[in-house]
């Protein structure tokens, strides 16, 4: 009964089997992904339903990788998707300064097809929203703020504001980077404040990028462009916030020539077809991603730096680790929040998130330090990258992730 909000209240106390915080797209996806568990799941938002139902436009373009794709195609959410929405990104490339030189993924450095898709962010999440409406066993409290959650061996007890109590056998946070559920369950995290912002929009193009995506590390700012349907791109600027807001309070015409400035003119005058939409840029790594009967998922356990373009990536693949062990744990009869299940989850998700966490941390610290040594050592690291095949193939091979995580 997804239908559930303000027009079908449980009772003060309802006995549940799994209470998910957050009904954001990763949120959305763990309750899809436990349709046929048999298993009963809260679903607990803060915003209204039409807000979930109708997504609005963020800006945000979302690069899915392969191994993504798949993972959206077997929860039905992929079907969802507009064909005429779904960008193929054939190539990429990353270029330092006012050098001309740019390490690039061509067609030979893989194994044919396309390195990803770009897809609306506003988009999935209206997609993944449309997948659980009739789910069995799912019931979606929205308007719902958490006030506590108590964990223990036995069960969990999740306390709303209004007054209703959840009792569970596992709370899932999946509530943001700044997740308030994750405060509750008493897990710390390192938080990384970049002091920057980054700003996303839509341009028309004059000069077709041929479906590659930029990666430019200029001197004072960061750019990035992904390459859309239609003679379009999102280009996404990072400077610090004051020069964000001067540069959003800039009419059309001006912010056209800013942008098209900061790019060199290499794709023409570019011109805004959607308002420009800026966020802080701050990373987060949870100090643990399990507890007594808790875990946490997406950006509540990783919040990652966008260079590198993989948070909702790993998001996704998070979901699915936990799912699984959840899943399987139910169809043969045990504890779904039973240690070893969730220290089995926490060690997978680690594996894959901490060395890409650290490594494009790393990556951008070294590529927004305008300092002359770092400048030198900026322009070596991608003349090494290119002249190492070998190396090549890793990133490319990391970057299209073939194959959904075990």
């Amino acid at each position: 009964m997804s239908e559930g909000s303000r027009q079908a209240q449980p009772a003060l106390e309802t006995q549940v089997d799994v209470v998910v915080v957050g009904a954001g797209p990763t949120g959305l996806c763990f309750a899809r992904s436990l349709a046929d568990s048999g298993l009963r799941i809260a679903l607990v938002e803060q915003q209204p339903q039409a807000a979930l139902a109708e997504a609005a436009f963020d800006g945000r373009e979302i690069a899915l990788t392969h191994a993504s794709r798949q993972i959206l195609e077997t929860l039905g959410i992929w079907a969802r998707l507009d064909p005429a929405e779904i960008s193929p990104l054939r190539d990429a490339k990353v270029l330092d300064g006012a050098s001309p030189f740019a390490l690039t993924f061509a067609d030979t450095q893989r194994n044919g097809g396309d390195l990803g898709w770009l897809v609306p962010n506003h988009l999935i999440r209206r997609a993944a929203w449309a997948s659980v409406q009739g789910q069995a066993g799912l019931e979606v409290l929205t308007e719902a703020r958490v006030a506590s959650v108590v964990t223990s061996a036995q069960d969990s007890v999740v306390t709303l504001a209004d007054g209703r109590r959840l009792v569970t056998r596992l709370v899932v946070a999946a509530d943001s980077r700044f997740s308030s559920t994750r405060r509750m369950l008493g897990i710390g995290a390192r938080m990384r404040d970049f002091g920057k912002s980054m700003l996303v929009c839509r341009m028309q193009i004059e000069v077709p990028h041929r479906h590659t995506a930029w990666e430019w590390f200029g001197y004072g700012r960061t750019l990035a462009l992904l390459p859309l349907n239609g003679d379009q791109a999102s280009a996404v600027i990072t400077l610090p916030p004051r020069e964000i807001e001067a540069l959003m309070a800039q009419d059309a015409a001006g912010f056209g020539r800013s942008v098209s400035g900061f790019f060199e003119h290499r794709l023409g005058a570019m011109q805004p077809v959607a308002r420009p939409q800026a966020y802080p840029l701050v990373g987060v790594y949870a100090n643990a991603f399990v507890g007594e009967r808790c875990a946490l998922i997406g950006d509540a356990a990783v919040g990652m730096h966008p260079v590198t373009a993989h948070g909702f990536n790993l998001g996704l693949a998070s979901q699915h680790r936990l799912a699984t062990c959840v899943a399987r744990a139910a169809a043969q009869g045990r504890d779904i929040a039973a240690p070893a299940g969730l220290a089995a989850y926490e060690r997978g998700h680690r594996l894959a998130s901490r060395p890409l966490y650290e490594a494009t941390n790393a990556i951008a610290a070294l590529y927004t330090d305008d300092r002359l040594p770092a400048r030198v050592l900026r322009k070596a690291g991608l003349r090494l990258a290119q002249g190492v095949s070998p190396f090549r193939q890793l990133i490319a091979a990391h970057l299209v992730q073939r194959h959904a995580p075990a």
